[in-house]
């Protein structure tokens, strides 16, 4: 039993100090078991944060390929070109536009995500009473 209780502390204690390299918490004075058991159950609450999903690449590589090629035909138009030629080059515009905006959403989603969890766990361990020092 005495085994197992230990192999469990050095689990908690492993998994916490991973989740917890963006924190520098002041552990002088601190019980270690008592610390490695309030950052595993910091972590699990950190776990709850709802990660937001990004709308698909489809629909947002549409949704610029159509924007940019009106924008195209418009300006293909006007300066006395091929409607069509300018909507072809529009389209081409709004598919690269599409792509990287949408890969740029998903960066940020996944870094708000971080931040998010990041948060949780520091107001958790501040809210135990452990002094953050970062």
């Amino acid at each position: 039993m005495k085994k197992s209780a230990l192999t469990l502390l050095i689990a908690m204690t492993a998994s916490a100090n991973v989740f917890a390299q963006n924190l520098i918490i002041d552990t002088k004075g601190i019980d270690q078991e008592k610390y490695s058991a309030d950052m595993y159950q910091c972590e699990q609450l950190s776990e709850q944060v709802q990660q937001q999903g990004v709308q698909g690449a489809g629909r947002t590589t549409a949704k610029h390929m159509g924007r940019a090629a009106a924008l195209g035909a418009g300006a293909a138009a006007i300066g006395g070109g091929s409607g069509t030629k300018g909507a072809e080059i529009g389209a081409g515009i709004g598919l690269v536009t599409g792509v990287l905006g949408h890969s740029a959403e998903k960066d940020q989603a996944a870094a708000n995500y971080e931040n998010e969890k990041d948060m949780v766990m520091r107001n958790c361990m501040k809210e135990r009473g452990y002094t953050i020092l970062n």
